[in-house]
């Protein structure tokens, strides 16, 4: 095992890898920003280096910062988190060219899965179904109609360097096309530096169902279930859950055991995730592939019982896969929803801002990854993600229910601060979604009810009565 790992990244997955590294006896070191100089991260590290201000093109995103960094405090490899430098195949090779491990795939296999018209052609090649549409990009938009024709509408332009849910458009008429396009090739060129997309053909109601994969350098690879992510907005999850509900075991069996067998050819090595749209058949398709561990992790980890960064640990620091296929168990269900500091009613714009109060809930099976505390500043430079909540139990109702106990208890409040708390409230209230028989164009249709919904007039209160202060309690 290493004897120092450098953290490259901040926050919640900040402190959740630190945590790992220090129960395995890894020294830890956290590079920081400016705006991060009082983070929790910083302060629990045995080591922390400040690389640059509070643009994370100067800090979180500059490799040389990081690599000097890493020099400096004697590490033998990088953690990158997500988001960030997590899926940057130039940065894992800077990492091997000054003799770092950087805890991921190797180079070669990031780049081409990072490329995500490139993934396609290697899973297709591998037997995994796609959804309909062009593998390689498409250079015109004259050449983005013909696809869109031959697949039919609706259609979504992808970015082929996209991720984080960015540089997508949905494309429902042949008229929005062409600006469709050129508007997505702006963005992925702004975003990604790279201006290439492809199509394909846009399913409206499908699951997001993804599969997570553990492979070593030896060719040896586990999976250890689904998750289904379907409640979405903009293309950015909200709620996960472990495993997908409502699909017959042998379709999840049967998408588990493909992602892996997509994985192992490619030659993924670390903790991965295949991510697939199932329809209303139950027809799944290969959409992409994470190389790095995702946000929603814990809930595979409350069903597997399988600490997911251990792993990835041990993977990078050569040790064989440590679990068999048949070794693996799931366990009752798991669900997480995603505290980001946004206002729904406003199109989730975040909203920034200092915190008055901060307590997250407590009790069985309910666990809180977040590197929030009561006077913490929430800046407008990193994204919105201030907490997770996630909980286990027996089965999906008393999940549920436990869900909404804990959300009922978390307490937080702030000048101007708004959070995805009542939002997902009415995710947990909706028919389709307790069933488990939901789909990606959920939280759409929650949205759009909203804006259906009359505005009632308040009735006027007695001057007495003293304003609640109940700014994100369940108040039904």
């Amino acid at each position: 095992m290493f004897e120092t790992v450098l953290i490259a990244n901040r926050g919640e997955i900040a402190l959740r890898v630190l945590r790992a590294c220090k129960e395995l006896g890894v020294r830890t070191a956290v590079v920081y920003s400016a705006a991060d100089a009082d983070s929790a991260a910083v302060r629990l590290a045995d080591q922390a280096v400040r690389i640059g201000p509070a643009s994370s093109r100067r800090s979180y995103l500059n490799a040389a910062a990081i690599v000097e960094a890493a020099r400096q405090v004697g590490a033998q490899a990088v953690h990158p988190g997500y988001g960030f430098l997590s899926e940057d195949a130039d940065f894992a090779e800077i990492c091997a060219d000054n003799g770092l491990i950087f805890i991921g795939p190797p180079p070669t296999v990031m780049a081409a899965l990072a490329d995500k018209s490139s993934a396609r052609a290697l899973m297709s090649a591998a037997g995994l179904p796609l959804s309909p549409g062009s593998v390689a990009p498409v250079p015109t938009a004259a050449e983005a109609a013909e696809v869109a024709e031959a697949v039919g509408y609706p259609v979504i332009v992808k970015a082929a360097a996209g991720g984080g849910g960015r540089g997508m458009t949905v494309v429902r008429t042949p008229g929005e096309l062409r600006r469709a396009y050129a508007r997505t090739r702006a963005a992925a060129q702004a975003a990604f530096g790279d201006d290439r997309v492809y199509v394909e053909r846009y399913l409206t109601e499908a699951r997001h169902v993804e599969v997570q994969v553990l492979c070593d350098s030896n060719g040896n690879g586990v999976h250890l279930g689904t998750r289904d992510c379907s409640v979405q907005r903009r293309h950015q999850k909200l709620v996960e859950e472990a495993p997908a509900p409502a699909l017959s075991a042998a379709v999840l069996d049967t998408i588990a055991e493909t992602a892996l067998r997509g994985a192992l050819q490619v030659g993924f090595v670390g903790a991965g995730t295949l991510e697939f749209l199932v329809d209303a058949e139950e027809q799944f398709h290969f959409l992409e592939i994470n190389c790095r561990i995702q946000v929603e992790h814990p809930v595979t980890e409350m069903v597997t019982g399988i600490d997911l960064v251990h792993e990835q640990l041990h993977i990078a620091a050569g040790v064989p896969l440590r679990w068999r296929q048949e070794e693996i168990r799931l366990h009752g269900v798991a669900l997480e929803c995603r505290v980001n500091t946004e206002d729904p009613e406003r199109g989730f714009a975040p909203t920034p801002g200092r915190l008055e109060r901060f307590t997250p809930p407590g009790g069985p099976f309910t666990r809180v990854d977040t590197h929030a505390s009561a006077g913490y500043l929430i800046g407008p430079w990193y994204d919105s993600l201030l907490a997770k909540v996630i909980v286990w139990a027996p089965d999906r109702e008393l999940a549920l229910n436990r869900l909404e106990r804990a959300l009922d208890e978390f307490d937080i409040a702030g000048p101007g601060v708004h959070t995805t708390i009542p939002f997902v409230r009415r995710v947990l209230d909706d028919a389709a979604f307790r069933k488990g028989r939901y789909t990606t164009g959920l939280v759409d249709r929650l949205l759009a009810a909203s804006a259906q919904r009359p505005t009632a007039t308040p009735a006027p209160r007695p001057a007495s009565t003293a304003e609640p202060d109940v700014t994100h309690r369940r108040t039904r």
